[in-house]
């Protein structure tokens, strides 16, 4: 790569850092091509993107958008890495899930996950970032339990207007 290319690179993933709140860091080395194929339509299918790139090239990145913002996912970038770019902090940790037990294996691994201002470390921490809820999801949980006591009201209403002899 000529230094003009790494520069561009640099800009694109300093462009996709700064689009997304969440991402995730995992490792796709020991899948096949042939896997790692089906992996990157089920992410197009499922709004996720997915970029591979050299480790440096995304330190480099991170460090020239805020180096301490980044600073707690810094070590999870050795080996082959994917980045996975996403707007839900839950849909790549249902993907490679998904994806686990479809293939019936335990890649890709996951190495890191930055969810807002959240880090997650190693594969561990899948089954958490599987149970986070969604911003839509934390809405219609707030708006049934605003809904719930006006039920309430509402139903005791209509049953002493019905149970009310009429004059």
């Amino acid at each position: 790569m000529t230094p003009e290319q790494k520069n561009q690179a640099i800009e694109a993933l300093k462009e996709k850092f700064s689009q997304y709140n969440n991402f995730y860091v995992t490792n796709t080395e020991s899948l096949t091509v042939a896997q790692v194929n089906k992996l990157r339509r089920i992410c197009f299918d499922k709004n996720v993107e997915m970029k591979v790139a050299k480790n440096t090239l995304i330190v480099k990145a991170l460090n020239q958008l805020n180096a301490d913002k980044y600073s707690s996912v810094m070590d999870a970038f050795h080996g082959v890495t994917a980045l996975m770019f996403s707007d839900s902090p839950k849909e790549p940790a249902l993907l490679i899930s998904a994806i686990r037990d479809e293939f019936k294996t335990d890649k890709p691994l996951l190495k890191a996950a930055l969810i807002g201002e959240d880090v997650f470390l190693g594969n561990d921490s899948l089954a958490a970032l599987k149970n986070i809820k969604t911003k839509n999801e934390l809405i219609g949980e707030v708006i049934g339990l605003l809904k719930s006591p006006i039920s309430r009201v509402i139903s005791a209403l209509q049953n002493k207007a019905e149970n009310t002899p009429a004059e």
